[in-house]
């Protein structure tokens, strides 16, 4: 089977039968944590089990089932089961606090949760009355299931809300397929793929870029429960990994451990894949001249799910710095005034494609403004495009510094602290200044063993952007916040430092 070279076609549904068919004996998801692994067939029928039981229950076409679980076979099994039987898998994001997940549960009007035993204190902590807790296990009736459509609802999943209440991202059935193959034909993915998963399948990266993919290859992928450094090479040998996906915090600290690969684990890896968030040059060229494999820097988003950009795989030029270009998606760069963007001219990036959202739940006037008046997705990134059509971003609408009428990019900031070996995670973020609206400041963590300082960080940083653009403080923390992925927060920086203003 090869991925399509369009869009696919059909339901969520299709794909897994087609498989089952297809090649019914086949691994699709196999478990570190030494789970039964499931083959094509198996995943036909524990879905069909779940929605089976979803069904009786009464659960009704596009309800939302919510999946509070870390990465397991029991997670897989239960995503899938939501989807197939035409209700809508409400993926709750455990690492998003309490409020957070009680205001998911009752935005989503959820009756019926998939709630692992370790997230079982949580949930009776959060949930609304008329929540219940299902059993993955157990049998029921055979009934009919509901007919579904490519156009219905298969997928609710929230945004980080950092600016805010969390914004509900809803998928169909294309646009979640689109999804994983925007990843598979990116990645030039095939049946005698084996990826490696170490993202929460929770969030958009995880499920849509290795989860999805998988489905759309008809390949294999590798679950682990989450990240461990001690453990990542020694699964990607022991499962005789062909890829994997990460985020570049987890590309640092690969980087800065003392581990590397046998050779032959390293001539089987095709490439190792990066997202969520920039990754520094520097980073990028030290982890392919260590470890010898070629690193894809991608970009994507909830709203599209998952990948929008990628770099071409080699003997593909791949541009480092730069996210690459546009696969199975077209995207554009808008100015301020509404006019397309010229090669080289900064403005908004703009997507269009069949991975776009449905929109956000139960808020058109949050909908509307994501697009512009021709259809486009909104992302909020500011980019710009070279003659080859690679983007470069240059920061985020909403993390942009602005010192003294100056924008700054904290992107601009964090590649010049990665530079020093030293440094194993950077973030710069604005605090308020009475003198020039907002300053620089940022923060690090350090590999063990480091002999750098704050003063020498701000030198290096003052040669490399100028005084201006330089951090005035440096924090030297234990570690960065971040998100559910992996993405360091940039906002909730002064939150673990303290106040810093003055």
């Amino acid at each position: 089977m090869k991925v399509p070279s369009a869009a696919p076609t059909g339901t969520v549904r299709d794909w897994i039968d087609n498989n089952a068919r297809t090649a019914p004996s086949k691994v699709a998801y196999a478990f570190t944590d030494g789970s039964a692994a499931l083959t094509w067939a198996s995943l036909a029928n524990e879905a069909y089990r779940v929605a089976n039981k979803l069904t009786n229950l009464g659960a009704a076409k596009g309800e939302s089932i919510a999946v509070m679980m870390p990465n397991s076979r029991d997670a897989v099994i239960a995503f899938f089961g939501i989807v197939y039987g035409g209700m809508r898998a409400t993926m709750i994001n455990l690492a998003a606090g309490a409020d957070a997940v009680a205001y998911a549960f009752d935005h989503a009007e959820v009756r019926y949760a998939f709630v692992a035993e370790s997230q079982q204190e949580l949930f009776a902590q959060v949930k609304p009355e008329k929540t219940t807790a299902l059993p993955l296990s157990g049998t029921s009736k055979p009934t009919e299931l509901y007919e579904i459509t490519a156009s219905d609802q298969a997928l609710l999943m929230y945004t980080s809300g950092t600016t805010g209440r969390p914004k509900g991202v809803l998928h169909s059935h294309a646009s979640l397929l689109a999804g994983g193959w925007t990843s598979a034909t990116a990645h030039q993915l095939t049946p005698e793929d084996r990826g490696y998963c170490v993202l929460p399948t929770y969030h958009i990266n995880g499920l849509c870029v290795t989860i999805m993919s998988t489905l759309i290859a008809c390949s294999e992928l590798v679950v682990a429960p989450k990240f461990s450094i001690s453990r990542f090479w020694e699964d990607i040998a022991t499962h005789k990994v062909s890829w994997f996906s990460v985020v570049p915090t987890i590309i640092s600290h690969l980087l800065h451990d003392r581990v590397t690969p046998a050779p032959e684990v390293q001539s089987r890896l095709r490439f190792g894949r990066s997202a969520s968030a920039p990754l520094a040059p520097d980073v990028h060229k030290a982890f392919e001249q260590r470890f010898g494999v070629p690193m894809i820097e991608t970009m994507g988003l909830t709203e599209t799910a998952a990948q929008i950009l990628s770099n071409p795989l080699p003997p593909g030029q791949r541009v480092i710095g730069s996210p690459g270009i546009a696969f199975g998606n077209a995207a554009s760069v808008l100015k301020n005034d509404g006019s397309e963007a010229g090669i080289d001219e900064e403005g908004e990036m703009i997507i269009r494609g069949p991975n776009v959202m449905l929109g956000y739940l139960k808020n058109p006037q949050a909908t509307a403004d994501a697009f512009t008046s021709g259809g486009w997705l909104r992302t909020g990134d500011m980019v710009k495009r070279d003659k080859n059509g690679y983007f470069f971003v240059t920061g985020r609408l909403k993390e942009l510094i602005i010192k003294g009428g100056e924008n700054i990019a904290p992107r601009e900031i964090d590649d010049a602290l990665y530079a020093n070996q030293d440094v194993v995670e950077a973030a710069a973020f604005a605090v308020p200044c009475v003198t020039y609206g907002e300053r620089v400041q940022a923060a690090v963590t350090l590999r063990d063993g480091a002999t750098t300082t704050a003063a020498k960080l701000i030198e290096e940083c003052i040669k490399k952007l100028g005084e201006f653009k330089a951090p005035e403080h440096i924090f030297i923390l234990d570690e960065l916040p971040k998100g559910p992925s992996g993405k360091i927060q940039r906002a909730q920086i002064p939150q673990s430092i303290g106040k810093v203003t003055n």
